[in-house]
């Protein structure tokens, strides 16, 4: 049975394996502070469905609370190990929606249903809810272990160990870009996702995290690195890992990956 991956947009993915839909770092908003969404239309409601969330950080755009608030109640999140002591809305939102949350760090392994389980491995990425919380609460990335093993990278630098501790994987969903004209560390462009590629060496990739929300205001700073990084990503990685299958979906499309 193939996966499908349907790309949302920025980190948001909608990863379904054997009859199980998981959500990655849902934002549904059209402006986050000064984020305006500047490609692909809002998706839509049935984007929010999904049996289990996957919460790789602690960023307001990968742990977007109002967009949490649109999960249908007894949906589970897994969230980095002190992610409610660190943002203390989570559970305010969690209660007033019926969430389930489960805090889980580097190793944790969490059962969905008999045939499907979804492993946290680690991050190489500031993990703080920004700008004044403290450093209490890991950035992590997922291996969704069903039919298919698929790599959720969330916000990550390429790191030595990346490899050995994600573990053979079938499909990666790799950050490639960011939302401003200037990647910080701890984050993967076009280039370093391709090395990162060549190292995890999956059947298949898509690249996520880039040409979706773009400062107010700076529509004419440096604009190929909103709309480039995804092109890039595909005729880098063409060259440093050939035998991987690449795609690139449009905001909203899904695709079917072996």
């Amino acid at each position: 049975m193939p996966v499908e991956i349907t790309w949302w947009g920025h980190a948001t993915c909608t990863v379904e394996d054997s009859g199980v839909r998981l959500l990655t770092d849902p934002l549904f908003a059209r402006r986050l502070a000064h984020l305006r969404r500047r490609r692909g239309a809002l998706p839509p409601p049935e984007a929010a469905l999904a049996d289990v969330v996957l919460v790789s950080h602690l960023h307001s755009d990968h742990l977007h609370l109002p967009s949490l608030a649109l999960l249908a109640p007894g949906t589970r999140l897994l969230v980095p190990r002190g992610a409610r002591r660190a943002v203390p809305g989570l559970a305010r939102t969690a209660g007033q929606r019926d969430l389930a949350v489960t805090e889980v760090a580097p190793g944790d392994e969490f059962s969905v249903r008999a045939g499907v389980r979804v492993r946290a491995v680690s991050a190489r990425h500031d993990g703080r809810r920004l700008p004044y919380g403290p450093q209490i609460a890991p950035a992590l990335g997922y291996v969704v272990e069903g039919a298919a093993r698929t790599y959720f990278a969330g916000d990550t630098g390429l790191f030595d160990t990346m490899a050995e501790e994600v573990g053979p994987v079938d499909v990666a969903l790799l950050p490639v870009g960011g939302w401003g004209p200037y990647l910080g560390p701890g984050h993967l462009d076009a280039g370093r996702a391709a090395r990162a590629l060549a190292e995890l060496a999956p059947a298949a990739a898509v690249p996520v995290h880039y040409g979706t929300y773009w400062p107010i205001g700076m529509d004419a700073v440096r604009p190929h690195e909103f709309h480039a990084p995804g092109e890039e990503f595909v005729r880098r990685a063409r060259r440093l890992a050939p035998k991987v299958t690449v795609r690139a979906p449009a905001h909203g499309e899904r695709v079917r990956l072996p």
